[in-house]
């Protein structure tokens, strides 16, 4: 048997105990926002929160889906922009960084410049803006939650770096075989690429989920509001009401009823929820596609 000497035990203790409090810093406020939003707005304001729900009740959740079925459409484009915005920015960002990976492709240097220069500027949010609304028409569509940022120009690096890594050899194989490059990009290199293809698709869905501002800009339309601008537009209702209660003879009720506290964790439940139900799925794949490039031979 290997020997173990006792400051690698300790070291391994050490780093052990490190990682176990780093996680538990992590998973503590979200524990504790499940709790508020579970409890009751007065038990909050006299004693404070806590890891388990204060007098327990479920009125900041009856309050946010006082309109289900607002919520069940919010959600349904939600989905619908995070699954193929992703789809759509994924399949276009690794057909781009294949083509700057290939050392046959002529103009990729320069192409690498005009992306990487786009991390660096941008053409700020009035052209940008400009160019939605105006020439695109693309406001009050779908599409104005999906094509702003179908492509992402730190994406395409990491994506670029991976494919990179892939043997040559393997390409040059393949292409005497007969396939052009096409199949050699959606049977061989895809294929090969899952890790940052998975770390690209999570990032980029998470982005999308929580996204707000696109739909504050190009969306006047409650059938195309995704859930995080309902949600935003709820608070702002709600703190609306709070500030301008003593001003303003239309509020006819005391706001206090209003769990306003437990409401915003609430629904911050409500919007983390389902990404927190995929993340585990893509976690394998996570800490693999984000080292790429990393360790160099």
């Amino acid at each position: 048997m290997v020997k173990v000497k006792r400051s690698e035990m300790f070291g391994g203790s050490v780093i052990n105990l490190l990682l176990i409090l780093t996680a538990l810093a992590c998973l503590i406020p979200f524990v504790i926002v499940i709790s508020i939003s579970l409890s009751s707005e007065a038990e909050i304001a006299a004693r404070g929160y806590g890891l388990l729900p204060r007098g327990w009740n479920l009125t900041a959740y009856r309050y946010v889906f006082k309109k289900p079925e607002q919520i069940l459409q919010a959600y349904k484009i939600s989905a619908i922009v995070t699954v193929a915005g992703t789809a759509l920015s994924v399949f276009a960002m690794s057909m781009a960084a294949y083509c700057l990976a290939r050392k046959n492709f002529r103009f990729r240097k320069a192409f690498m410049f005009y992306i990487f220069f786009t991390m660096l500027f941008s053409g700020g949010l009035v052209p940008t803006y400009i160019l939605v609304s105006s020439y695109l028409r693309l406001s009050n569509t779908i599409w104005a939650l999906i094509l702003p940022g179908l492509v992402n120009a730190f994406h395409v690096v990491l994506l670029r770096t991976f494919f990179q890594k892939l043997p040559p050899a393997l390409f040059e194989s393949t292409k005497i075989d007969g396939a052009n490059e096409f199949v050699i990009f959606t049977r061989i290199a895809l294929p090969l690429s899952t890790p940052a293809l998975a770390t690209v698709a999570l990032l980029g869905g998470l982005g999308r989920w929580n996204d707000w501002f696109n739909a504050l800009l190009y969306i006047n339309t409650d059938s195309l509001v995704p859930l995080q601008y309902l949600l935003y537009r709820i608070m702002s209702n709600l703190q609306f009401i709070a500030m301008n209660y003593n001003t303003m003879p239309e509020f006819a009720r005391d706001t206090s009823a209003i769990p306003s506290e437990t409401m915003r964790m609430a629904m911050c439940v409500i919007a983390a929820g389902p990404m927190m139900f995929v993340f585990p799925f893509f976690q394998k794949y996570f800490v693999k596609g984000l080292t790429v490039g990393s360790v160099k031979e």
